[in-house]
């Protein structure tokens, strides 16, 4: 076993080889050298939360058998609706390089699962499905892979403790980057990333984000006079489906390391007004084989950059309908907020629903210039530029939102001469980011979910086409959408008074606390 550095994932050092190399025999190996008692399939639903099928160890025989055949569950249970009770068994599948040592069950291997139907095949309305055959297809017709990196943003909520309630306390909206002692629970956030770290091999890095909470108002004791922290966990870019079990992976990692140190993890949009919301942005990287594509040599932006970006304006307003799934995230999604409104893109401009950032285009090594140069100080120099997707937040379905991503981004590159007209007009210059007149010709976003549900229903062709999207996603997520009820919300809630108003937004903001 190779000696860890840092949080190498220890299945690796112990196997001596990439997660992409697992085989059938190295996940046997761990079990009888680590004395494994139990088997987690995992796999996500409709909801997009991680689930779980607990399996004993008993035998080499039944063990081999589950790795081979895999087991069945049932389907009508876990994408109610869509899967009739009188046939809903589906196989879960295990996907050996995504195997891992479970952190809150002692000798507990997890393993993602894929869905297959009946007769073998991939079962069409899985989302990690849609997600698999969208980054395939993409890749056959453009020779491309699109890689991703999410932007994890949630609050915890905790009660302060005598030792430290009102000690060192931060103002409103300037958690950004803070350390302790002015945020509390940096130690409960370094163990998230920690065991994330060690599953997926593929965290940034994490810091404590805009938002402070003192004292939450609301008509739920679950959060009720809590404090609220909020953090980020950003990711490094990684095939974009392996990044969505990355990401879900994450998110239920965070939710059990807050609930073992009596706090509360929220992704919602929203939870007080003038408070930062939980944006969930996206990030994207084409690539062609290990080579980042997106700028030339000159630094500039390239030609296949612009075709991703205008493919993803042109999808721009549909996608809010798997990014923005309930009512709150409507209320982040507002003008004067670092949250997108009009479908736009731009260079490092926050305010932008499509960011292009600092991406080491022209510049490498720049710590060169204040210490001294070693021997074998050298670095590659590679390119790391990605664009930034600004609308969605933490009530987004990931495998259905980046499967959306890589549709448009497969658009884009299809359609290269309307794609970049599309990017020639949307570019919004710094000059021109606070002038009204300019900003009201841009398309808008979407203003409710039922608008969302509205506009998918329009544009259900892009996501329908080659059969990606099964009509039956699409129409789940429509009803999903429409159930909010929330046509014109911002109008309505303008014209309250402002205590009636405070309550229906608190109502709005804390009725989906863990929807996803």
């Amino acid at each position: 076993m190779s000696r860890p550095f840092g949080l190498e994932n220890p299945l690796e050092l112990f196997l001596s080889k990439s997660r992409n190399e697992f085989t059938r025999g190295d996940i046997l190996r761990v079990i009888e050298e680590m004395g494994i008692e139990f088997l987690s399939f995992h796999y996500t639903g409709l909801d997009g939360k991680l689930k779980a099928l607990r399996l004993p160890v008993q035998n080499r025989e039944q063990v081999v058998e589950l790795l081979a055949e895999g087991e069945r569950a049932d389907g009508s249970s876990l994408f109610k609706g869509l899967v009739d009770t009188t046939c809903s068994d589906l196989y879960v599948v295990p996907v050996y390089r995504t195997v891992f040592l479970n952190p809150f069950s002692e000798k507990t291997l997890g393993i993602m699962c894929r869905f297959f139907d009946r007769d073998g095949n991939l079962a069409a309305f899985a989302p990690e499905n849609i997600l698999h055959e969208a980054s395939s297809r993409l890749k056959v017709s453009t020779g491309l892979s699109l890689h991703a990196m999410g932007e994890l943003e949630f609050f915890l909520l905790y009660r302060p403790g005598t030792e430290d309630g009102e000690h060192y306390p931060l103002p409103m909206q300037s958690g950004y980057h803070a350390t302790g002692p002015f945020v509390k629970n940096g130690a409960i956030v370094e163990e998230m990333v920690r065991h994330i770290s060690r599953i997926t091999g593929s965290v940034k890095y994490a810091h404590s984000e805009v938002g402070v909470i003192r004292n939450l108002a609301s008509n739920i004791p679950e959060i009720d006079g809590r404090f609220g922290e909020q953090w980020e966990i950003e990711f490094l870019p990684a095939p974009i489906v392996d990044m969505a079990d990355d990401l879900v992976i994450a998110k239920w990692i965070v939710r059990n390391v807050a609930q073992q140190h009596g706090c509360i993890a929220t992704f919602a949009p929203k939870l007080e007004e003038g408070v930062a919301g939980n944006g969930f942005h996206f990030h994207m990287m084409l690539k062609d084989g290990d080579i980042n594509v997106m700028v030339e040599e000159d630094g500039k932006l390239s030609e296949r950059a612009r075709q991703l970006i205008g493919g993803v304006c042109h999808y721009a307003d549909s996608l809010t309908a798997f990014g923005n799934t309930v009512s709150s995230a409507y209320l982040r999604l507002v003008p004067g907020q670092e949250a997108p409104t009009r479908v736009c893109w731009s260079d490092l401009n926050r305010t932008a629903m499509i960011r292009v950032p600092l991406g080491w285009q022209t510049v490498h090594e720049l710590a060169a210039n204040l210490n001294p140069r070693g021997e074998n100080d050298g670095v590659s120099g590679k390119s790391r530029q990605t664009v930034e997707l600004r609308t969605a937040d933490g009530s987004a379905l990931i495998h259905l939102i980046l499967s959306g991503i890589t549709m448009a981004a497969r658009w884009g590159l299809s359609h290269p001469e309307e794609s970049l007209k599309i990017a020639e007009q949307l570019y919004l210059p710094v000059s021109n980011s606070r002038k009204r007149d300019f900003l009201d010709h841009l398309p808008p976003l979407p203003r409710s979910c039922v608008e969302s549900a509205r506009v998918l229903q329009e544009r259900a062709g892009l996501y329908t086409r080659d059969g990606i999207f099964p009509q039956s996603i699409l129409q789940y997520m429509m009803d999903l959408l429409k159930a909010e009820d929330d046509e014109n919300m911002n109008q309505r809630l303008t014209s309250m008074p402002a205590d009636q108003r405070l309550n229906a937004s608190l109502k709005i903001m804390h009725g989906n606390l863990h929807r996803h």
